[in-house]
């Protein structure tokens, strides 16, 4: 196991928010259909694990079920607040945003985050419905219980509707990112639109290509830079992100592998690398979420 004392470098967003660029997720496998089920004690060890590994950069969401247990690791850490960056979502209750963020900083107890996003465009029947929750999301931040604001799983008619009436650019877009899924990489519509208004790109899933879709064109490439630069598979995935300024979440209940992941910080892959990897990518189309919402073949 490493224990590198690393520090994982951050990315200044449109706001200025400094965002570190890899996050501990308490989504996916820590996700708890029924909120009501007490506080997971497995999961808040884990959280005070990994900030004690230097995760400072915390993933949550309401619709995980699971701000208690973040709440009750950032307590128990006993980490100054001001070292944390603490990211949570609205989706559950998108209806009522005020209620939602003052629920979701009462679970955490917290004064406010430092990054709230809306979970998914898909609550949205029209535009104005988009436009209105983002109003919301400004009044949230100008009441000081945000730092910054953002978005997640938004396509480009998501982020135009958001954009004409809004005072406040997102300063993030959390989507599904990995080498099988690049949304029609940097020059492809999302990523360019994207760049063009200074939104920065975050990853969730970005393990993906070596977790959930082997086999694929990218298995030699990904077990060829691992051993040149003895590191995991999951480290070379993560540095692949990292090369694009791209914001990394993930996750482990092990402290083994939670480790192992900084090391993605001690090396760099050469551009050549990372080029090679998004080529080899796009061989290959790969979406574990949200299925349901695209053509088997739509890689937007």
């Amino acid at each position: 196991m490493a224990n590198l004392g690393v520090q994982i470098p951050t990315l200044k967003l449109n706001d200025g928010t400094a965002i570190p660029l890899v996050g501990y997720g308490t989504g996916t496998a820590w996700y708890k259909s029924d909120g009501g089920r007490g506080i997971d004690r497995k999961l808040v060890d884990a959280i005070k694990t990994a900030i004690r590994l230097g995760y400072y950069h915390l993933d949550g969401a309401e619709v995980y079920n699971t701000e208690a247990e973040l709440g009750v690791a950032i307590k128990e850490s006993k980490v100054a607040r001001e070292k944390l960056f603490v990211t949570t979502k609205v989706i559950t209750n998108i209806k009522d945003i005020p209620n939602a963020i003052d629920t979701s900083l009462k679970k955490l107890q917290l004064d406010y985050v430092d990054l709230y996003l809306i979970h998914s465009p898909f609550f949205a029947s029209s535009d104005s419905d988009l436009q209105s929750a983002w109003a919301a999301m400004e009044k949230v931040q100008a009441d000081g219980k945000a730092k910054s604001i953002g978005v997640s799983n938004y396509l480009v008619p998501h982020l135009e509707a958001t954009l004409k009436t809004a005072t406040v650019t997102p300063s993030i877009n959390q989507i599904e990112y990995h080498p099988y899924l690049q949304h029609g990489g940097p020059e492809g519509p999302l990523l360019s639109y994207m760049r063009k208004h200074n939104i920065a790109n975050s990853a969730y899933a970005p393990l993906t290509a070596i977790t959930k879709a082997k086999p694929g064109p990218l298995d030699g490439l990904y077990a060829d830079l691992a051993k040149k630069y003895y590191v995991s598979e999951g480290e070379i995935a993560l540095r692949w992100c990292i090369e694009q300024d791209v914001v990394a979440i993930t996750t482990s209940g092990k402290e083994e592998r939670m480790s192992d992941y900084l090391r993605a910080m001690t090396f760099k892959m050469t551009p050549k690398e990372v080029n090679e990897m998004s080529k080899v990518g796009e061989e290959k189309h790969f979406r574990g979420f949200w299925e349901a919402k695209f053509d088997a073949n739509d890689r937007s």
